[in-house]
């Protein structure tokens, strides 16, 4: 359970730098009434990508930073409700579907890293290789343990989309946990069971003496995440300036460096990925 313990550190260690940046950051009586929630998936909570992040932007804009870390598809439902001012996601189709639904005002690319399908040292079914869709095939056919987070995470979502290119044939050594990435990875550690995950989260778990990385590299295992702010013509109550400020800055020079400079182990999680602006016109 040490990669647990990790995240209770992560977690402890985000309340005392968001704390401390907003005192350190001028106007600290306004930021506590301009706190803004953002909905998010576990695997950037997790990965500690938020307790890199979010100092840095509080000290920038003196404003304070909740963070509700969930399955993507959880995370967008709260940005249905208008429970969250901010989603930070990583399902592109969902996201576009709740923007062109109404509720979000425009996807905005932030940055990337991959998928991978890790599994037992021993490598019983024989996955390992670059191509996932014949990797869950062997799964499928061997009936070897597959653990699915069955959580409707964006993680869920792509390892859906994989089984499809798999023709769904998913053996009967598949199971669902309806956890998150970090409970995932324990369990299939404890139980020598095949798991798809996210670069960012598998670099940052540590309880993986038994594991390995056995398949990555193939251009379908590409993981691009987003930022929306949640429409207030829908929900008035959304804090859009402050969510906007937040997109602002982490579409901007400082956001993106903040993303590349983040590492575990020498190893960047995440690599940016928002729009490069046009250039200038020539005078």
């Amino acid at each position: 359970m040490r990669f647990i313990g990790r995240l209770r550190r992560h977690h402890f260690r985000t309340a005392l730098m968001v704390a401390f940046a907003a005192a350190a950051s001028p106007g600290t009586a306004a930021a506590a009434g301009q706190a803004l929630t953002i909905a998010s998936t576990t695997s950037t909570e997790q990965s500690g990508l938020f307790a890199h992040l979010l100092p840095r932007f509080t000290q920038a804009s003196g404003i304070a930073v909740k963070v509700v870390a969930l399955g993507t598809g959880q995370a967008i439902d709260m940005g249905r409700r208008g429970d969250a001012d901010l989603l930070f996601v990583h399902d592109p189709e969902a996201e576009q579907a709740f923007v062109d639904r109404g509720f979000g005002l425009r996807r905005h690319p932030v940055m990337y890293n991959d998928f991978v399908l890790v599994g037992p040292k021993a490598d019983p079914a024989r996955i390992a290789g670059t191509d996932i869709a014949k990797a869950l095939e062997k799964i499928g056919a061997a009936n070897a343990p597959f653990l699915s987070r069955g959580d409707k995470s964006g993680t869920h979502a792509a390892e859906l989309r994989f089984w499809g290119h798999a023709a769904d044939r998913k053996g009967r050594g598949y199971r669902e946990c309806g956890c998150g990435m970090g409970a995932a990875l324990n369990m299939a550690a404890a139980s020598g069971t095949y798991v798809l995950a996210d670069r960012g989260s598998w670099l940052a778990f540590r309880n993986r003496d038994a594991m390995r990385l056995l398949v990555q590299g193939d251009p379908r295992l590409r993981n691009a995440y987003a930022v929306i702010v949640v429409n207030p013509a829908r929900h008035p109550h959304v804090k859009v300036a402050e969510a906007q400020k937040f997109v602002d800055w982490i579409v901007s020079p400082a956001g993106q460096g903040a993303i590349a400079s983040y590492r575990v182990d020498g190893e960047p999680l995440f690599f940016p990925a928002a729009a490069t602006p046009p250039p200038a016109p020539a005078r």
